[in-house]
């Protein structure tokens, strides 16, 4: 069985508005990863991407560009135990 990784990000800068969550949505999926994403009221986009170690890596380096529009100022990154309940990838509200 392939090793699988969970990453939770908090992305700030201009991320909300520019269709962020719809295009981390589109990115994930495109890699076959687990997980969500979802707006903030501080302004940030929070995100849990979980599968293979490389397709996590290749999400966490495209959430430091995102979007068309989107200006990331900061991604912080915790490394977390893969929650066995998450299946597929959803926008979360």
């Amino acid at each position: 069985m392939e090793e699988t990784v969970q990453a939770h990000v908090w992305i700030s800068g201009r991320v909300q508005g520019v269709f962020f969550r719809y295009n981390t949505q589109q990115q994930a999926q495109a890699r076959g990863l687990k997980g969500w994403v979802r707006n903030l009221p501080d302004g940030r986009v929070e995100a849990v991407f979980q599968g293979e170690p490389a397709r996590v890596q290749e999400m966490l380096e495209w959430c430091h560009k995102g979007p068309s529009g989107a200006w990331v100022r900061q991604v912080e990154l915790i490394w977390e135990t893969p929650d066995q309940h998450i299946s597929g990838f959803r926008i979360a509200y």
